[in-house]
């Protein structure tokens, strides 16, 4: 089976939006559902809605793949599922390292649907010497100290941080002057890094807060209305007009 280091996903070379790259695991994973279920074809309009796009927006996707689904019988299930893996490079072995083993490190390398998804954890790092041959989900987490050994011997090009924000851009240095290309990162900092490599930031809190703007903003909606519905009321109790001492229709 081929690395990640040898082989890299095809999408940029063959002209695929970055947009659209980034909806096809949200469409891979509706389609795996579907095919849980034996669920043979799906049309864009069931798939988008379970992906949670538009169907055109699905369909025009799906046409930088050279999939056009068939009208009337809609897509094959198995074959999308195999075509958006293999351009998403998921039908390779990538060899994937995580920095930084405490409560979230360690629930990273507990998470089961790295393997299923063509991702396999070669190698858990920690900088606390107490860690140092600790098993974490099977795994003995290794020091910093050997991280350039650890990445040469597995292949790796795929590293996770996991650590505090201070210790983040070390880290992610280290990683790219080993090799690594592609970083995804849990530390709540941004990260500098050199053309040719990519990062992806997740960060819980930011996530969290946008979800705070927009409950707030939902509570002002209600509020709004609420009061809106109860002013119209008021103002017929007193029989008053627009001005509060008006009568609204003037006696013939």
């Amino acid at each position: 089976m081929a690395t990640g280091r040898t082989h890299r996903p095809a999408t940029r070379s063959r002209g695929i939006p970055e947009a659209t790259v980034a909806r096809l695991p949200l469409y891979l994973r509706a389609l795996t559902a579907l095919s849980e279920r034996s669920v043979p074809t799906v049309s864009s309009e069931e798939l988008a809605a379970a992906a949670g796009v538009n169907s055109a927006k699905l369909r025009k996707d799906f046409s930088y793949l050279g999939s056009y689904g068939t009208r009337g019988v809609g897509y094959d299930v198995e074959y999308l599922v195999y075509q958006i893996s293999r351009e998403l490079g998921l039908t390779q072995d990538w060899p994937v390292v995580i920095v930084g083993i405490g409560n979230l490190g360690a629930a990273l390398a507990n998470y089961g649907g790295f393997a299923s998804r063509g991702f396999r954890v070669a190698a858990l790092i920690d900088a606390d010497p107490a860690m140092a041959g600790k098993p974490v989900a099977g795994i003995p987490v290794q020091h910093t100290d050997d991280l350039e050994k650890i990445i040469d011997e597995n292949g790796v090009s795929i590293g996770v941080i996991a650590t505090p924000a201070g210790a983040a851009q070390p880290v992610c240095d280290r990683l790219v002057a080993a090799g690594v290309t592609s970083i995804l990162n849990f530390a709540p900092t941004v990260l500098s890094v050199p053309d040719g490599v990519d990062v992806r930031k997740v960060d819980l809190s930011i996530e969290l807060q946008i979800l705070a703007f927009h409950e707030q903003r939902k509570a002002g909606e209600e509020a709004e209305a609420q009061a809106g519905a109860a002013a119209p009321a008021e103002r017929g109790d007193h029989g008053e007009g627009p001005d509060g001492d008006v009568p609204a229709v003037m006696p013939a």
